[in-house]
């Protein structure tokens, strides 16, 4: 439960400082306003509030989240947010029913754009003739 806990305050910490850093980043996140919370079943978890390119986050629940990512538990939680592979991991943890996205889904896709900007750059081999 602690690692998960720490996750959530680290990745508020993560946006903020891409925002600062990268002027694509801010730029994305400047005219949004959205309240949203990550949890598990049992209730544990963070909300978080971003507005005006900034990233607030505040222990325990509220009650107007546009959307929510719910965990089975935090194991689940940690394995899934923590993942290399985000996106595919997302994915296999909506299909097992072990995340549970509930709420406003076009404020979904938009946060799904802004934790892209977190992802490190593809570097291409000289080797990988697919890439050209």
């Amino acid at each position: 439960m602690l690692k998960f806990k720490f996750l959530l305050w680290a990745f508020a910490q993560m946006l903020q400082r891409k925002i600062k850093t990268d002027p694509d980043c801010a730029r994305y996140a400047k005219p949004k306003r959205l309240v949203f919370q990550i949890r598990t079943a049992s209730g544990a978890g963070r909300h978080f509030v971003i507005e005006h390119g900034v990233v607030q986050s505040f222990a325990g629940l509220t009650k107007t989240a546009q959307f929510t990512l719910s965990f089975t538990n935090a194991a689940k939680g940690f394995e899934i947010l923590s993942a290399k592979d985000a996106q595919a991991a997302f994915l296999r943890g909506v299909g097992s029913k072990d995340l549970i996205i509930s709420g406003d889904f076009r404020e979904v896709m938009w946060f799904q754009g802004l934790t892209a900007f977190l992802q490190p750059p593809k570097v291409v081999s000289p080797y990988d003739r697919t890439a050209f």
